[in-house]
């Protein structure tokens, strides 16, 4: 039985969902060569209304972002005016849609900064990362400048402009992409955060920039258009350390003081435990977060119906199904089989 996927859900008493499905951010790559949004795009987002609520691709919030071909911006009037198509269709099928705000940090690449003309990728430390740019496996990953004070107020600025940004292209909402070994994610575990200042070392210093990020765009458009999305187990792009542990428990604790939208797992398969949080991400979190939250994580109807049940999360996201299901929300509520995704099959679903 999935009944209670098929519940409404208000958020913050602002936001009303038809059902607690929500479709996850899955990167796509279809933007145009200036980050625009593309009718294809609209298309696409639009025949998956019937979500709860869909929450965007990673959006980039300025050119030194980006660390993806042809992902989306929310940075110029010709980005916000696309993503003015792409909401528009959302609205007119009858959903809603979160805009998911995205600095890649370290794993960002210069051959994307042409409209900064920056050439350094930026990072809490100067720490690289092995491997290479998905899609564009001839860039290797290159050793970053550890950001500077200056920097780091000029990006909480930009990450308040772009979620203003997101309001005027019609987004519902936002939700900060705080997870999966980005920029965010990077000042959150010793790993990738080796600095010596108020920004480093200690669990309140290190999580001082995440908040000040939440902080800046509450601010700006309120706490009810606001979600994060956190990786408490660094499993991406990122090596775990038993003092992030430390880092985490003090920052849910600071989150919990404030009346965010949801709060978003990020995670590929909740199967996964981690030492250092005593098992699953979810199960952590939810131990010491009671708002909100957002199940992620190779969920089925069936298994994501059972832990909203259990009161493990109240929220199911969905990725890749999602991608091979375009009406994912009818095939549940009607029991019909769903598409198994494949990789090959990517190219062609819209």
């Amino acid at each position: 039985m999935t009944d209670n996927l098929f519940q409404t859900v208000t958020l913050n008493e602002t936001i009303t969902l038809q059902n607690r499905i929500l479709m996850a951010p899955l990167t796509r790559s279809m933007a145009d060569e200036k980050l625009v949004p593309t009718q294809a795009m609209a298309v696409y987002y639009a025949r998956r209304a019937e979500a709860g609520l869909i929450i965007s691709e990673a959006v980039i919030i300025r050119p030194d972002a980006q660390g993806y071909p042809n992902t989306p911006g929310l940075f110029t009037p010709a980005q916000i005016n696309g993503w003015k198509v792409v909401t528009d269709a959302v609205h007119q099928a009858g959903g809603k849609i979160f805009a998911q705000l995205w600095h890649t940090g370290r794993v960002a690449h210069s051959h994307f900064f042409d409209q900064s003309g920056s050439t350094q990728v930026l990072a809490p430390s100067a720490v690289g990362v092995e491997g290479s740019v998905p899609r564009m496996r001839e860039l290797t990953y290159q050793v970053p400048k550890a950001i500077s004070h200056d920097e780091i107020i000029q990006l909480i600025a930009d990450y308040s402009q772009a979620a203003a940004n997101a309001i005027d292209a019609g987004f519902d909402g936002v939700e900060i992409h705080g997870a999966n070994g980005y920029l965010i994610d990077q000042f959150l575990h010793y790993d990738s955060n080796r600095r010596t200042d108020e920004y480093g070392q200690t669990a309140e210093n290190m999580a001082r920039f995440p908040l000040a990020v939440v902080d800046a765009i509450t601010a700006r458009i309120g706490s009810d258009r606001t979600a994060l999305r956190v990786s408490p187990g660094a499993y991406f792009n990122m090596n775990g350390d038993s003092k992030d542990r430390a880092v985490f428990d003090y920052l849910l604790a600071k989150l919990e003081e404030r009346d965010l939208a949801f709060l978003h797992i990020g995670i590929f398969d909740d199967a996964m435990e981690f030492d250092y949080l005593g098992g699953r991400v979810s199960s952590y979190i939810r131990s010491v977060y009671s708002k909100t939250l957002v199940g992620v994580g190779s969920y089925s109807p069936e298994t994501g119906s059972k832990a909203i049940a259990e009161d493990k999360f109240d929220l199911l996201a969905i990725g890749r199904p999602f991608i091979a299901n375009p009406d994912y929300v009818t095939r549940v509520r009607e029991g019909k089989e769903l598409v198994e995704y494949s990789a090959e099959m990517l190219a062609s679903l819209l």
